[in-house]
């Protein structure tokens, strides 16, 4: 038998990360009974995403383009590359610092246990941009977490083979935290204190 769509919405909404099954019939029901057109908004809203975002044909962020507006930025400055394991680390560093350097998107960390190797975060890419011979500078501001210290230094020597200077950001971020969690203040001063990885 079909669920009805009440339960259907409830369960769409376990999605989400954080959501259990009462926060998820609790929003479902806000939506039926005093906020339809929000509801109405949210799913419009949530179709369009779906359809239309995809990954960035230089840096892998998000983007309704080919480019993001970053790299389509011309004021931005091409040599310095900042990596990075997720858009909401470039939105936690474009909020929180003066970086007007580039960016690249892991969109994760290695972890082959997971099955995630260097093809899956996009390595090859970075490669053919590091290969380029545009990007000087590349900051590693991945999570300071066991996979992200490995990853770092994955990419550190992808960069150093290729005679790119390589900076890491700081640790005034605690060990095992992430980025997109950090406060503004901490992010900005690991950022501005970035030293060079050995």
């Amino acid at each position: 038998m079909r669920e009805n769509l009440l339960q259907q919405l409830i369960d769409g909404l376990r999605c989400l990360p954080g959501v259990g099954p009462k926060s998820a019939q609790r929003m479902a029901l806000h939506m039926l009974q005093r906020d339809r057109d929000s509801g109405e908004r949210l799913g419009s809203a949530l179709l369009a995403a779906m359809r239309d975002i995809r990954q960035c044909g230089r840096c892998r962020n998000f983007t309704e383009n080919e480019l993001c507006d970053i790299c389509n930025d011309d004021e931005r400055d091409s040599s310095q590359l900042c990596i990075v394991e997720s858009p909401a680390d470039v939105m936690a560093l474009e909020k929180s610092t003066n970086y007007r350097g580039c960016y690249f998107v892991l969109m994760g960390h290695l972890s082959p246990l997971d099955g995630i190797g260097p093809e899956e975060l996009g390595l090859g890419m970075l490669e053919r941009l590091l290969d380029s011979a545009t990007v000087r500078e590349l900051t590693v501001a991945t999570n300071p977490t066991v996979e992200g210290g490995a990853t770092a230094n994955y990419i550190a020597e992808l960069a150093r083979n290729r005679d790119v200077k390589v900076l890491q950001i700081a640790r005034g971020i605690p060990l095992g935290g992430e980025l997109e969690f950090a406060d503004g203040g901490t992010l900005a001063v690991a950022f501005a204190d970035r030293t060079e990885m050995h």
